[in-house]
């Protein structure tokens, strides 16, 4: 019990850069809360001690804010960042190494008994407010974008984003974050496929940064290949503010 407390405190550190000292973590931390009081809870629970299981369960969610049922098996260095309505189903199975952010919904599809949660295995990162439903398998080393909805398997190491969720995979989406990224703004999350106008013109305008610079480039290494020297002139260019975006955004 005592080593996956130090390895859930280290785990803290390594993933929150707000943690300051082991005794906040232990005391402030309301997932680390969580998770302690859950070993408990299955404890019980695979023991056949059903209602004790579920009373601390219900006893740590009113104290925490995080529902996590005392039947899904959770592995070492789980953390929950903040970690207000959180929820984990029964038959949930979570791997090592897994993070978890405020408003996370592992969540079923069916009535019918057997399993009907998520699976996620080792090193996966859900972000806030997204929602994985149903008995499908999120891969190792996988993300899923903020307020997605995912109803489908994720593939190891891909990100998915939207609702309904999609991986982003195409070389245009992958160009599109990493403008994204270059600008100071992160269109984490977006989809194509919402109906927000205000995210199909974001995307636009991403995917015309990306040609436009593509397209920059090709001209610059010509020029510079006829002899053509521009470094003084481009010294002073690509001034663009990175919060003008965010203002349009907010």
């Amino acid at each position: 019990m005592f080593s996956h407390l130090r390895e859930d405190i280290r785990s803290v550190f390594a993933r929150d850069p707000a943690a300051r000292t082991s005794w906040e973590v232990l005391t402030c931390y309301p997932g680390v809360h969580a998770a302690m009081m859950h070993r408990l809870a299955h404890w019980f629970w695979i023991r056949q001690f059903r209602w004790l299981g579920r009373f601390v369960s219900h006893v740590a969610r009113f104290l925490t804010g995080i529902e996590i049922h005392p039947g899904a098996t959770i592995g070492r260095r789980f953390f929950i960042d903040h970690g207000m309505g959180v929820v984990i189903g029964e038959t949930a199975v979570i791997g090592d190494d897994v993070t978890l952010y405020h408003g996370v919904t592992l969540g079923g599809t069916s009535w019918n008994k057997g399993r009907r949660h998520p699976t996620l295995e080792d090193g996966v990162v859900i972000g806030a407010g997204a929602k994985v439903l149903g008995p499908i398998t999120i891969g190792a080393n996988s993300k899923v974008g903020s307020n997605a909805v995912v109803v489908k398997n994720v593939p190891p190491g891909t990100t998915a984003v939207g609702n309904p969720a999609r991986i982003i995979d195409s070389e245009q989406a992958q160009k599109r974050e990493e403008k994204a990224g270059q600008m100071g703004f992160s269109a984490y999350a977006l989809s194509t496929n919402q109906d927000d106008p205000l995210a199909k013109a974001i995307h636009g305008l991403l995917d015309h940064a990306v040609e436009t610079d593509r397209r920059l480039d090709t001209l610059l290494k010509k020029l510079e290949a006829s002899g053509v020297s521009l470094e003084d002139e481009l010294a002073t260019a690509d001034k663009f503010d990175p919060k003008y975006l965010s203002k349009i955004v907010d």
